[in-house]
């Protein structure tokens, strides 16, 4: 295969040398930086909108959203003036024993946002702390109520829920995971619920599929003991795979099956929150109360780190009471600039009318999205919100997949720069099947789902003609 584009050649100021010798980027192979064929480190300059810019003056749509997380759209000055006001007022103060006003505001602004009783807030820095927090307030609290072995937790295959060690290891990815091995044991993990990759005997019954997986959550609890589980966590639509949303009854029996065996329920919400899947919280659309609800990007829709555990009164309870106090804490939670970014953003989201957006406009973006289904490689579009994948196949009829060497040759030598260079920053991602992630702000509209479909169009059509 052969290169979809012609890198710029007049670049702006030079910063390759440095991001090359001093940066160390996530989740990166940095050998495409050295040798003869290396290739500039990808420099964005500023962004504005739905739109970001490179060293080299070109304009990309972001398709992803930065990774999940700029609901508003780039450059909004109410929440740079939110930060400044805040730093010259009070610029930190951790929550150790003692708290502070944009703290306390955002947390009762989140409970009334929960569903339920979810009425507790705990702040983290990111969603990765967040879902640690949930884990370990978890294991603290029955060994409070009298239930010491209640630790294990039950999450899908190729699910993400953060890189700590505890994260990471309720993440289903093996991948993410090989090199950190052994990480914290009593993890198990059920399937995800793509219906597109469904036993051939499900294929044409989602609900029977749902049910399905969801049983399968009550096999393992079984299997290892209800009085080991101490919870399931689940993203309400999973990303590692590309967006499975859940089946009709799913999330249901999943919360029959906890109060059964007195399992808690994790939504993690860390990508679906504060409107992505067109409500404050994609359990709130889908008719679901969690025990607890991890949550981060969205929450200053990515203009200050800020993540929050969120979690019902039942589970705070023990906490109330003598000496009794969750041992867990970081530095940074609950920083009064990240606050204060976040009040701002969910008061822009608000003003703005984010959430009926959306709502409005979550069919037009599908609807667009699907006319890519005439290509030969797209098997499936799927998604909800503003959050969509597209699956990439070598057979539609069969729905047969690349190989591991094809699909690195597709995604990383063609597709991701293709897009790119084209004019469109997304995620091509062979985690799980090959496909192709997006997740614009949520301010993009008719006209930047059509710019999204052309460009994928083209480098989508191009990466076939080159097989």
């Amino acid at each position: 295969m052969s290169a979809l584009y012609e890198p710029p050649t007049s670049p702006g100021q030079d910063w390759f040398p440095a991001a090359r010798d001093n940066l160390w980027l996530s989740f990166t192979r940095h050998s495409s930086f050295y040798g003869e064929n290396r290739r500039d480190v990808p420099m964005i300059i500023r962004g504005e909108g739905i739109y970001l810019y490179d060293d080299h003056g070109r304009r990309l749509i972001d398709g992803l959203g930065g990774l999940f997380t700029t609901q508003i759209g780039h450059g909004r000055e109410e929440l740079a003036q939110a930060a400044y006001d805040q730093i010259k007022k009070l610029d930190f103060f951790p929550l150790w024993g003692l708290a502070h006003e944009k703290a306390a505001a955002l947390a009762e602004r989140l409970a009334s946002l929960a569903p339920g009783d979810l009425n507790r807030v705990f702040f983290s820095s990111t969603g990765s702390e967040a879902v640690e927090s949930a884990w370990k307030m978890l294991k603290q609290y029955y060994k409070l109520t009298g239930r010491p072995l209640k630790h294990k937790v039950i999450s899908r295959y190729l699910s993400y829920h953060g890189t700590t060690q505890g994260a990471l290891s309720i993440t289903g990815l093996p991948t993410a995971k090989q090199f950190f091995e052994p990480l914290v044991p009593s993890t198990i993990k059920v399937p995800n619920t793509n219906f597109y990759r469904a036993p051939e005997h499900l294929r044409d019954d989602l609900a029977a599929f749902g049910r399905y997986c969801a049983d399968e959550i009550e096999q393992a609890i079984i299997m290892e003991g209800p009085e080991t589980i101490a919870a399931v966590f689940i993203e309400p639509v999973q990303n590692s795979g590309g967006c499975f949303v859940p089946p009709p009854g799913y999330l249901e029996r999943i919360r029959e099956i906890c109060d059964k065996y007195d399992v808690a329920f994790v939504a993690d919400e860390t990508i679906t929150g504060f409107g992505r899947i067109s409500d404050w919280f994609a359990v709130n659309r889908y008719g679901i109360v969690p025990d607890i609800i991890t949550c981060a990007k969205g929450l200053t829709s990515g203009y200050a780190p800020l993540g929050a555990m969120i979690v019902s009164d039942r589970f705070f309870e023990p906490f109330k009471h003598g000496m009794n106090a969750l041992l867990h804490g970081f530095t940074y939670s609950g920083h009064p600039v990240s606050c204060a970014v976040a009040l701002a953003n969910l008061d822009v989201m608000e003003k703005d009318g984010i959430i009926p957006h959306v709502q409005e406009n979550e069919p037009k973006f599908r609807e667009t999205l699907e006319k890519l289904l005439d290509l030969p490689l797209v098997g499936d579009v799927r998604g909800a919100g503003y959050f969509y994948g597209i699956e990439l196949v070598k057979d539609k009829a069969t729905r047969e997949t690349f190989t591991a060497e094809e699909s690195e040759k597709l995604l990383r030598g063609v597709i991701s720069p293709g897009l790119f260079y084209n004019g469109l920053y997304c995620r091509a991602d062979d985690r799980g099947d090959p496909v192709i992630q997006l997740a614009p702000p949520l301010i993009a509209d008719q006209s930047t789902f059509d710019e999204i479909e052309q460009i994928l169009r083209s480098v989508i059509s191009k990466a076939g003609d080159m097989l």
